[in-house]
Parts: C-alpha cells; sequence; structure tokens
C-alpha cells in the first residue's frame, strides 16, 4: 500500500455533508488536507538511492510523485439545502434538480479547499454509459491520463443530472472500482462512515472487524449491511463489498475504511478491511462488458453450448443457440444463459437479433453454403466474452 503510485480514493455522501443536506466545510477540507499530503510524498522509484535528485514527476530523493483520483459523491446531498428539501427526494426530477445545484457547490469547494495547496482540480463526469461505449471509455481514460500529467487533481462524479438508472449505481461505488481499472490503479481506497466490514452489527457488542479477505469465502458467512445510517447516500456495505470485490477481480488492492482514517489508510497503517487482489488485470472492454455494460438481449443456450462457453472457453456457435430475446445491433452486449434461464455469460454478439432466428441450431459450413460466407462465422466471439457463473 505504501508503494502505490496511483491510487483511486471514493469518498460517500455521509463523509461530506451533514444529515440534513448541504456540504460540510470542515470534512472537505479535513479530506482535502490528507490527500494533498499524500499527493505530495512521492514514492520510492525501484534503484533510487537515497538523497538523489527531483525527479521529472515531482518528488524528492528519487521519488515520483503520487497520482490520485477522487472518486466522490455528494451532488444530490449537497443541493438539499439550497433546494429547501428535508431529505433526499425519492422521484427522479427532484434528484437531478437537486444533483444540478449540489455538482456546482461540490467542485467549488473542492477547487476552494485544492487551492490552499496551490492544485488546480478537474471535474469529470461519468455515467455508466461512458463506461460502456468504447469510444466514451478510452476518451474517459485519456482525460484522466492528461489531467494527471499536468498535474491537476481529477475529481470524478456520476454525471447525475441526466442519468436515470445511474442515479441508482450504489452511491459511486462501482464506478470507482471501474475508474481504478480504467486508470490503471495500483490501489483503490473507499472510504465511508464505517471503518471496516464488520462480522455483524458494528453497532452492536460482541462484533469484530474483518482485518483481510482473501477471497469470497472469507465473507460468505457474513450478512453485510446496506444504507449507511445518515440518509442522505444511496449506497451501503453491500455495494462497497461488491465494488471491492471487482477491483480485487481485476488484480487492485482494496482498503475499505471510514473517511477519518484515510490518513492511516493511505499511509499502509492497519485500519480497515483490506481486500487482498484475487485475478489478474483484463482487458478493459472484458471489465466493463461484465461490470459496466447494460444487456440488450438474451441468447438461450442448449447445454452443450452452456458447457462449451463456461467450462470450455470456446466462441458461442450458432448451432447452439436455442432462443433469442430483445432487440439488438452487432456489436451490442447480450446476456447468454442456460436452459433455466440463468445468465452464465456475457458478450458481444456478431450479428442483429433480426438475424439470429436464422441461425438458430445450424452448422457454420451450412449457413455459408446458404446464407454466404459472412455468415460462416461465430455468433459471439471467446475473445469478447465473459463468463459470469463458472
Amino acid at each position: 500500500m505504501r508503494e502505490a503510485r496511483r491510487i483511486v480514493v471514493k469518498v460517500g455522501s455521509s463523509s461530506l455533508t451533514t444529515a440534513s443536506g448541504g456540504l460540510d466545510a470542515d470534512r472537505v477540507d479535513a479530506l482535502v488536507d490528507v490527500l494533498a499530503k499524500v499527493r505530495g510524498q512521492g514514492v520510492p522509484r525501484a534503484g533510487s538511492a537515497e538523497g538523489g535528485d527531483t525527479g521529472r514527476n515531482g518528488g524528492r530523493n528519487g521519488a515520483s510523485e503520487r497520482e490520485i483520483v477522487l472518486v466522490s459523491s455528494g451532488a444530490i446531498a449537497a443541493g438539499l439545502a439550497p433546494l429547501g428539501l428535508r431529505r433526499r427526494p425519492r422521484d427522479l426530477a427532484r434528484q437531478q434538480a437537486a444533483a444540478s445545484v449540489g455538482q456546482g457547490l461540490l467542485v467549488a469547494r473542492y477547487t476552494a479547499s485544492f487551492a490552499r495547496y496551490g492544485v488546480r482540480v478537474g471535474q469529470v463526469l461519468l455515467t455508466s454509459d461512458d463506461m460502456s461505449r468504447r469510444a466514451h471509455h478510452r476518451n474517459a481514460s485519456r482525460t484522466l491520463d492528461k489531467l494527471l500529467a499536468m498535474g491537476a487533481f481529477p475529481i470524478v462524479n456520476e454525471n447525475d443530472t441526466v442519468a436515470t438508472d445511474e442515479i441508482r449505481f450504489g452511491d459511486n461505488d462501482r464506478l470507482a472500482a471501474l475508474v481504478a481499472h480504467l486508470v490503471r490503479a495500483d490501489l483503490l481506497v473507499l472510504l465511508s462512515d464505517v471503518d471496516g466490514v464488520y462480522d455483524g452489527d458494528p453497532g452492536k457488542p460482541g462484533t469484530s472487524r474483518i482485518a483481510e479477505v482473501r477471497g469470497p469465502a472469507d465473507l460468505a458467512h457474513v450478512e453485510i449491511g446496506s444504507a449507511g445510517k445518515a440518509g442522505v447516500g444511496t449506497g451501503g456495505m453491500v455495494t462497497k463489498v461488491e465494488a471491492a470485490r471487482i477491483a480485487a477481480a481485476a488484480g487492485i488492492p482494496v482498503v475499505l475504511t471510514s473517511a477519518i482514517h484515510a490518513a492511516d489508510a493511505l499511509g499502509g497503517q492497519d485500519t480497515g478491511t483490506y481486500f487482498h487482489p484475487t485475478g489478474r488485470r483484463s482487458a478493459d472492454r472484458l471489465l466493463w462488458l461484465q461490470h459496466a455494460s447494460t444487456p440488450q438481449g438474451a441468447l438461450t443456450l442448449d447445454d452443450g453450448a452452456v458447457r462449451a462457453v463456461v467450462h470450455g472457453r470456446k466462441s458461442l456457435l450458432p448451432a447452439g443457440i436455442a432462443g433469442v430475446e430483445g432487440d439488438f445491433s452487432a456489436g451490442d452486449p447480450v446476456e447468454l444463459r442456460d436452459g433455466e434461464g440463468r445468465a452464465v455469460a456475457r458478450g458481444l454478439v456478431n450479428f442483429d437479433a433480426k438475424e439470429i432466428p436464422l441461425l438458430i441450431g445450424r452448422s457454420t459450413r451450412e449457413l455459408a453454403r446458404d446464407l454466404g460466407p459472412a455468415y460462416e462465422r461465430e455468433v459471439v466471439h471467446r475473445d469478447d466474452l465473459v463468463v459470469l457463473h463458472p
């Protein structure tokens, strides 16, 4: 953790605002104090000697400056008090109105706070659509990389003003995991109002903090709580644990703790719950395909195709399709389901939905003979496919 050079930090609404809505300037400043200090500390370069010259990317003694991307919730919560709302509204229109007012206040507060350290802030607003469309995904990656290279401090939030389903995205937790993969982060730190994952209700005696999670089995018998007590966010421990699992599966270690312990978490101290990496970094398109894409339809597979795709990691051929649902185009993400309707995989389809009925149960050789050589190919290629339930 102390050697992490590029870090994504996510902070929840309850850690930045009052329970009645509105930003808590002291909380924002306290978080910025920690982030600015850690950013300027630097990480020793491999083979560097003590007392070396200042490196190109900052840092003394041959150290490279740490790069931090902040994923910050709080726009809707910040807009409650200015609009005279006593609590987070349930209807979408007022949520979007609150986000419109609150996002400006949020970034203005961050801008003023970071200015105390001479640091320029860059705002990046994303939606799930930006993470699932490959062109948008690449553009977001380039923007964040360039902001970091130019010394700016990127602050990412969901574009709640125009979002629909994205407002229920999990209080930015899943977005933070995807951003961590997007920027090739060395560490993800999730900050909330709870100082880690507990083996029971943390408010009751006899429960204890789980210091490390090495895999899903470590939490198999733990009941994870939902939304926090502050009532201004939408996430809760469930979404944070899921975000940690997404990042860990992509090879990124995760620390989950409270905002008041941010300095300890970023300093490598024993705080919160540490999720060990459980997998390796995968291609960007596969991560967004599994965790950010919205399936536009579904293909039902016969038993042989399920075995080939799930266990054999093979491409899906027309002969293995038993049914089709939805109205999708070639290149769209679709679910691959078994005979019981369970989604076992997700992939990018090579045909329009209206073409699939012509292909069902037929071999590629037969299709090429009857329909032309363009049909002698996979319906979903294994390189554009992720297994959801092995």
